[in-house]
């Protein structure tokens, strides 16, 4: 696993090689140059922390992520395991959001917390961890993203990411997802690192999970 506060090994070769193939993100990179992307070293807490974080926004996910980690504490299976389902919802859940972090922290203690996941690649690792109910492959992505800093994840699905390319390579109007597609092609085999900087340049606050 990677450590906590690490920056991706991969991320000055990154920044080298997209400053010359994508001059409009080159010019994203010099204005929110810092920080850089970096892992919380936790892929259980990453996975909770984006179970909350669904389907609402930045601002409502990380208020009712800070009162859950006050009182949960340590994000682990153990602690989560010993509230019940009605404490955990009133930090502000929705039942069905209770269900899905109860039923994660139960499998990681039945298995899933034994698994390797550096040695596998970015598919195997969204094939195995959507098997979890509440997990989907934008869910793995973050984790591939975020706790594993993968080089190359491009979650074509993340409103955020949609919404900021639009703005930046076409004033704002619609682009297809064959467009989004042709327009990453120019940050392979670092798309982690474009989607990182668009989502830079429509948040002051950085992405976290």
């Amino acid at each position: 696993m990677v450590d906590a506060g690490s920056t991706p090994e991969w991320w000055d070769s990154a920044k080298q090689a997209i400053s010359t193939s994508d001059i409009l993100l080159n010019d994203v990179i010099e204005e929110f140059e810092e920080p850089s992307l970096r892992s919380r070293g936790d892929l259980f807490a990453t996975l909770i922390k984006s179970i909350v974080g669904q389907q609402i926004s930045v601002v409502a996910a990380s208020a009712i992520w800070s009162r859950f980690e006050d009182f949960v504490g340590e994000v682990t299976p153990e602690s989560i395991l010993t509230k019940t389902h009605q404490e955990i919802k009133e930090v502000g859940l929705s039942n069905r959001k209770v269900e899905y972090i109860v039923g994660i922290a139960q499998s990681w203690i039945d298995g899933f917390g034994e698994i390797d996941w550096d040695i596998m690649s970015d598919e195997e690792v969204i094939e195995e961890l959507v098997k979890l109910r509440g997990v989907g492959r934008w869910t793995v992505q973050m984790l591939l993203i975020f706790a594993l800093l993968r080089q190359d994840v491009f979650p074509i699905d993340d409103i955020g990411l949609i919404r900021g390319m639009e703005k930046l390579y076409n004033s704002g109007k619609a682009l297809e997802k064959t467009q989004l597609y042709e327009i990453s092609e120019n940050w392979k085999p670092y798309r982690t690192m474009g989607v990182w900087y668009i989502w830079r340049s429509i948040d002051p606050e950085p992405v976290e999970y």
